[in-house]
């Protein structure tokens, strides 16, 4: 039978093309819109660059960029506790903060140039759970090394 010129045929075969690509279609979106989902709550989740009062106003984690405090104290007894690890720092803005790491003491640190902190504010002490540091490299004099050293989770 004919409808049009086609036959009844060439007319099923061609509707259930489309219905298929129609499912393929719809298919598609739903995988480009759980990307896009995904991809807007990363970049939500991702903590940003601040000083010490931003991190106290936050209350969330927080990069806090500055540079060690050489003449306060840096308490660290791997005797008495090997995860615990506090020092001072002042940040680019000029605010000092007592900072508390529950890991151990990166090599070298003394000799940091700059020191880049991921973590957040507590009870006026900064908690950082990762030291990122920028040192001048031993071996040229031209280089710079950059470390990083993560805190140990809490058992």
């Amino acid at each position: 039978m004919y409808i049009y010129g086609f036959s009844i045929s060439f007319v099923l075969l061609h509707s259930k093309s489309i219905l298929i690509m129609k499912r393929g279609s719809i298919i598609g979106i739903i995988i480009i819109a759980i990307a896009i989902g995904v991809i807007i709550s990363t970049y939500a989740d991702s903590s940003t660059y601040g000083s010490f009062a931003e991190a106290k106003e936050a209350q969330k984690e927080l990069h806090v960029v500055g540079k060690l405090n050489k003449a306060k104290e840096m308490l660290y007894n791997p005797q008495k506790n090997a995860n615990y690890f506090s020092f001072y720092m002042v940040d680019n803005k000029g605010t000092e903060c007592k900072v508390i790491f529950n890991g151990t003491k990166p090599q070298d640190f003394e000799r940091s140039e700059q020191i880049v902190l991921t973590g957040e504010m507590k009870n006026n002490s900064f908690y950082a759970n990762k030291i990122l540091m920028k040192c001048p490299s031993k071996y040229t004099q031209d280089k710079v090394e950059v470390t990083e050293t993560k805190a140990q989770p809490n058992i």
